[in-house]
């Protein structure tokens, strides 16, 4: 049985007709055909398929679509305008975050929710903001530098 769900995605308002057992991801990447957010584990542990749910990070692969009828979500092709990149995307560039890409979307979604909530963090909130997002490539420390620059450049700075 299909339901129909409205959402407002990356600021526009769109209607999908999706099974009672269909994730969220699978809307998102199949359905409204935005292909940021990454299946990784297909169980909620790895982060590749991050998305913010009402500016809250969720991971969309574990989240059903009937769940998120009538809410907001933003994924990483919500946050540029145009061709340019919001500042956390800007600032995971200039750090050199970014090696494969396959987890930064989610990095960068958990990052923008811990600075909109928290503009000036501590590397301990940072790493536990980040913490639900796996990462084979950097090692960590250019993804917490990247954060940290960011809320500089947002007007905040890490503590």
């Amino acid at each position: 049985m299909d339901y129909k769900i409205e959402i407002l995605l990356n600021g526009e308002s769109c209607s999908f007709a999706v099974s009672e057992d269909e994730m969220l991801l699978d809307t998102i990447r199949v359905k409204a055909g935005l292909e940021g957010c990454k299946r990784g584990c297909d169980s909620g542990e790895c982060g590749a398929c991050t998305v913010l749910l009402d500016g809250q990070p969720v991971n969309s692969c574990s989240y059903l679509s009937v769940q998120a009828d009538g809410r907001s979500v933003v994924t990483i092709e919500g946050l540029t305008k145009g061709t340019e990149l919001h500042p956390v995307q800007q600032a995971f560039y200039d750090a050199g975050a970014v090696q494969c890409g396959y987890c930064i979307p989610g990095m960068v979604l958990s990052a923008k929710a811990l600075l909109d909530k928290n503009p000036v963090p501590s590397s301990d909130e940072i790493r536990k903001a980040l913490s639900g997002n796996l990462c084979r490539c950097t090692g960590y420390t250019k993804i917490e530098e990247a954060v940290q620059l960011a809320a500089e450049r947002l007007g905040g700075g890490a503590r």
